[in-house]
């Protein structure tokens, strides 16, 4: 292996999406160097953290029918059940919801969770609180999606959080999708919500650490009792 493959596989890409906000930090650090060199060096340490922000590394999903994995880097906040936006369509009985909690130094990239048919697509504009509250899921700025499998439908919820601005959203109504594959991406912190088939059994745990397209929610495809966990 050569020393510019080797390089490339330890320095993940980065996402085109971050390249204009990359390219104006750097211009901000040039500029706070010529005003006092401290201020430049702190513009650089910025610099690097927004091209890590935007960092969009290869990811290995397992793929199999029925299972569902994570949308997000991050830590899983709540595993709990609620009745899902009305936008998505999926009734209004509380459904199994699985929400990954994304820090501004998680991967922002946002995977999908199954592979299926993206039936629908709603945007609705809100607030911009706390993405870890629970009221985050009604009050804030969401972009909803809704993926037909052949084990069920999958609501999933893209929700701005206390500094993120803006939902980016990469693909449109009807389209099919794989499980892993990117739909879209939240600048600056945010929230992902799974809302899984009536009856499914999470497969994760509240604080467990989650990485988009690779660690396994749930398995809506065999009637699975659940896991137990422990912290050690």
């Amino acid at each position: 292996m050569s020393i510019v493959n080797s390089i490339h596989r330890q320095i993940p890409p980065i996402h085109p999406e971050g390249y204009p906000f990359i390219g104006g930090f750097a211009l901000a650090s040039l500029i706070l160097f010529w005003l006092w060199t401290p201020l430049g060096w702190i513009g650089t340490v910025l610099t690097i953290w927004c091209a890590l922000f935007f960092r969009d590394p290869v990811r290995v999903t397992p793929v199999r029918d029925g299972l569902v994995v994570s949308p997000a880097d991050g830590r899983v906040s709540m595993v709990t059940l609620a009745q899902p936006p009305a936008e998505l369509g999926l009734g209004d009985r509380p459904l199994p919801r699985v929400s990954i909690f994304m820090s501004v130094f998680n991967c922002h990239v946002n995977r999908s969770p199954v592979a299926g048919r993206v039936d629908r697509i709603a945007y609705r504009p809100g607030a911009f609180i706390n993405a870890e509250l629970d009221k985050a899921s009604e009050d804030n700025e969401r972009n909803s999606l809704v993926i037909s499998t052949g084990e069920g439908r999958i609501g999933v919820v893209q929700i701005a959080g206390l500094v993120a601005k803006r939902i980016v959203c990469f693909v449109r109504e009807g389209q099919s999708i794989g499980a892993g594959e990117r739909f879209g991406l939240i600048r600056f912190g945010s929230r992902l919500d799974v809302y899984l088939p009536e009856g499914t059994k999470a497969l994760v745990s509240e604080g467990q650490s989650a990485i988009a397209g690779e660690t396994v929610l749930a398995d809506i495809g065999l009637n699975d009792p659940g896991r137990a966990f422990r912290a050690s």
